[in-house]
């Protein structure tokens, strides 16, 4: 397999440190808020990833982090703590807020296919651990205390911006606009392991420490969480391309001169989802979550099949005509393959089943090439090999591709009725229609759409059929 190693700029044959295993390091989310679609399409290629090393028959072990304190909402180390943001909004206490947001967050997963790690750790729970780590960066001569507060200092390191050629002079103070310069800071790019400010005392979470009450950064978190559960050499460590820098790369930093050694070999980064006026992002306000594709009609599945039609190394536009497509190809899929289950004759052909496979496998094997294993799929479908074979090839297809192929095929052949919703629906757009609001109609009708079916107006009525 070839994996592009954003640390590297380049593709390389994964090998992973132990023979026939491999270890994974997921970012998890900082659970202040919804998790909205984009950044979920990250955890989709990330499940992906790891559904696909099972699948080449390694042993996988995959860690992530919830993000329960610390994460500002500066990357200049300024900023409240956004946990502390959400419990405001909302005037609950932060636990309250982490809570709620978790489980929210693992809905939302469980609703796209994507399987739970591992092991999945609260922030919270290793307070001892991140004391234990800074205290030895300390000790080394990596981090030093001022104003309060623990910083590690990357004048040490011989390099420090090792996923993209900054010099110092060119940073930006904290990196966004608006950001106050941390004079406490004896370099621009130092950044905070401990807080423990007098401007933070109203921050709900603290913990007692060598140096004062306080609470962690955020980098620190993921370093020694993964560290605890994973060892001393990570083989792939996950997450959105804006995580790159500075949290990927303080991870680097503090970890490695934590340990001595290198510490992660792959690097692997999805890029952003964007909508037609740029990124999504929470900070920009509205924003589309798995629950409002709900609402509108949405099967998630649906957007999981959406997101796979495009390579994670591409961004990614969402708008609602993209979406209603995948809807129409995704219906495609499942009609063919409900064609496919009435015909269980037959045994399966291994030459015509080795070669399909291997089109799915060489799809993968490249980089993680979604989208071309969405055509081997078609491929599958497109085949004059028999529909015994077809339907293995999907089956063993579909434990990667997490689609729930044969369980709505099933469903088609079970001669479901037309949805309520649906009939509902129509009839809203027959009044829409009989006020003149076309506007309002055509809403309907692409609301229709994404529920899998059509409307069509004939001289004998209204015809609904499923797409």
């Amino acid at each position: 397999m070839q994996l592009y190693n954003s640390l590297t700029h380049k593709k390389e044959k994964f090998i992973p440190h132990e023979q026939g295993k491999t270890s994974i390091y997921t970012c998890g989310p900082t659970v202040y808020h919804y998790a909205h679609i984009g950044n979920l399409r990250t955890y989709i290629m990330e499940d992906i990833l790891e559904k696909y090393l099972r699948f080449t028959g390694l042993e996988v072990t995959r860690v992530m982090n919830i993000t329960d304190v610390g994460h500002l909402t500066s990357d200049g180390d300024t900023g409240d703590d956004k946990m502390l943001k959400g419990a405001k909004r909302e005037h609950k206490t932060v636990m309250e807020i982490a809570q709620f947001y978790t489980d929210a967050f693992f809905s939302d997963c469980k609703k796209l296919n994507i399987k739970t790690p591992d092991v999945v750790v609260p922030a919270t729970s290793y307070i001892d651990e991140f004391i234990r780590v800074i205290q030895v960066l300390i000790d080394k001569g990596y981090a030093y205390e001022a104003g309060g507060n623990i910083y590690f200092d990357t004048s040490k390191l011989e390099k420090y911006y090792v996923f993209n050629d900054f010099r110092e002079e060119d940073l930006a103070v904290g990196v966004r606009e608006g950001v106050e310069e941390d004079s406490n800071k004896r370099n621009k790019a130092d950044f905070v392991l401990w807080f423990t400010k007098s401007k933070f005392d109203s921050q709900e979470l603290k913990w007692e420490s060598p140096w004062g009450v306080g609470y962690p950064g955020w980098h620190i978190e993921c370093s020694c969480i993964s560290m605890k559960n994973l060892g001393e050499y990570l083989d792939i460590h996950c997450g959105g391309i804006d995580n790159a820098f500075p949290h990927h790369t303080n991870e680097i930093a503090q970890s490695e001169a934590y340990l001595g050694h290198e510490w992660c070999n792959y690097w692997f980064h999805v890029h952003h989802l964007n909508t037609n006026s740029g990124k999504m992002s929470k900070s920009k306000g509205e924003f589309l979550t798995i629950s409002l594709l709900e609402e509108k009609g949405y099967n998630p599945v649906v957007y999981r099949y959406f997101c796979l039609q495009s390579h994670y190394r591409k961004s990614l536009v969402f708008d609602w005509d993209n979406l209603n497509n995948a809807v129409t190809s995704y219906n495609k899929i499942i009609e063919k393959t409900a064609l496919l289950l009435n015909d269980t004759s037959g045994d399966i052909d291994s030459t015509e089943y080795n070669r399909l496979m291997k089109n799915f496998t060489d799809a993968l094997d490249n980089d993680l090439n979604t989208s071309l294993a969405i055509t081997a799929l078609y491929d599958v479908l497109k085949s004059g090999t028999n529909s015994v074979t077809k339907i293995a090839l999907i089956k063993e297809f579909d434990k990667v591709l997490g689609l729930d192929i044969i369980e709505n095929a099933v469903k088609v052949n079970q001669g479901e009725e037309i949805p309520a919703e649906v009939l509902e629906l129509v009839e809203e757009r027959k009044s829409a229609r009989k006020e003149k609001n076309f506007a309002l109609a055509d809403e309907i009708r692409n609301k229709i759409t994404a529920l899998g079916y059509e409307v069509r107006e004939t001289r004998q009525g209204v015809e609904i059929r499923k797409i």
